[in-house]
């Protein structure tokens, strides 16, 4: 579950990244998550757990420093003893961003679930410290999380492998490289479960900034796919079995590119004249 948050504070930004953001020619996503934690002044810590490439923590140091920040240290963390130094430790407490890389998203919640880095990631957040992930790191943010699935768009019973996240937030379920990789069919059926939370597909190079206030706002070159479960009147879940193709009625779909927004909470679209 999401920390608490401290009176009269606004819980930081949640930024899930749908993966393969640009990171030189045209950096938006990561720009306005720069800008938000502080452009020049911004401390950014780098969680590259996920990643099995020993070079990927390093890699985003220096694209950091290359969009203007003084201050960008990665945490190489591997095991889950590594989650008890205490010098990586200290600098949560300088945070202004915490940026999760790419790779695999079951490395980040085997090494760090339950762990101080965790409740560190949180109680950060819950101060105000932005938080953002991309690919793996996206996949990590929500209370559940999707580890795996078949592609395709038609959603069936036993199309998806589920796992517990991090929990920034229970408002949303995020699945990453969504276009690329002809996911709608495994986010469908992951909703299916429990239409509580609101779908998120995130295309490559863009990003979902979940505000305090419940709204996200698109960044980036591709869209975010949203799914609204609110108004869901039959599901055929609990009846299905094996691979079963699931009926869905009374979903909403909603396809929104760079500048539009929507309330999780009142589950309303703000598409600005710009994407039309």
């Amino acid at each position: 579950m999401p920390a608490p948050t401290v009176s009269g504070i606004k819980r930081g930004y949640i930024i899930p990244i749908g993966g393969r953001e640009d990171k030189l020619v045209s950096p938006k996503v990561l720009q306005r998550f720069v800008e938000l934690a502080g452009d020049k002044d911004a401390y950014i810590v780098i969680i590259p757990t996920a990643s099995k490439l020993s070079d990927t923590g390093s890699e985003y140091v220096k694209v950091f420093k290359s969009l203007g920040v003084k201050n960008a240290v990665s945490l190489e963390i591997q095991a889950r003893a590594d989650t008890d130094n205490e010098d990586y430790l200290k600098h949560f407490e300088k945070a202004t961003g915490i940026f999760m890389t790419g790779g695999n998203q079951l490395l980040l919640s085997t090494v760090l679930g339950g762990t101080k880095v965790a409740r560190m990631i949180r109680r950060c957040n819950a101060k105000g410290v932005h938080v953002a992930g991309t690919s793996a790191g996206a996949a990590f943010i929500s209370e559940h999380m999707i580890v795996g699935g078949a592609t395709g768009f038609m959603p069936r019973y036993n199309m998806v492998n589920m796992a517990p996240g991090l929990g920034l937030t229970n408002k949303i379920l995020v699945d990453q490289h969504f276009s690329q990789r002809d996911r709608l069919g495994r986010l469908l059926t992951a909703l299916s479960y429990n239409p509580f939370v609101t779908g998120v597909g995130i295309d490559e190079d863009t990003g979902a900034f979940l505000a305090d206030d419940g709204v996200i706002e698109v960044v980036g070159s591709g869209a975010l796919t949203i799914i609204d479960m609110s108004h869901i009147e039959h599901s055929s879940m609990p009846h299905a079995r094996d691979d079963d193709p699931i009926s869905l009625v009374g979903i909403r779909m909603h396809l929104l590119l760079e500048g539009s927004k929507y309330d999780t909470n009142a589950h309303e679209v703000e598409v600005v004249s710009s994407t039309l």
